[in-house]
């Protein structure tokens, strides 16, 4: 299984979802990104990261709350944010740094 730091390195974007079971808003993040997926396919990776099963990263990245969505494209942080965010717009991100 690839570490964290090999997944970020894509040349492709990768959109990470840093999350919690306890978390409600968490949830309705599943759908948006099932939504994402397959509008974006390929063009990008998606994944989860629950906080509580990685306390690392989440310390490393200062995952103060959760949902908090990071796109990264070369190792490198290119948008953040915390909450709900739209398929939309997060199909948007990912175009603009495909």
């Amino acid at each position: 299984m690839a570490t964290f730091g090999e997944i970020i390195k894509s040349s492709k974007p990768v959109l990470i979802d840093f999350s919690a079971e306890w978390c409600g808003p968490c949830k309705m993040m599943k759908p948006i990104l099932d939504q994402l997926k397959s509008k974006v396919g390929d063009a990008a990776t998606i994944i989860k990261i629950d906080v509580d099963k990685n306390p690392g990263i989440a310390t490393q990245y200062q995952i103060m709350g959760v949902p908090t969505l990071m796109i990264f494209k070369d190792s490198q942080l290119k948008w953040r944010q915390s909450g709900v965010v739209s398929a939309t717009a997060l199909e948007e991100l990912i175009r603009q740094y495909a």
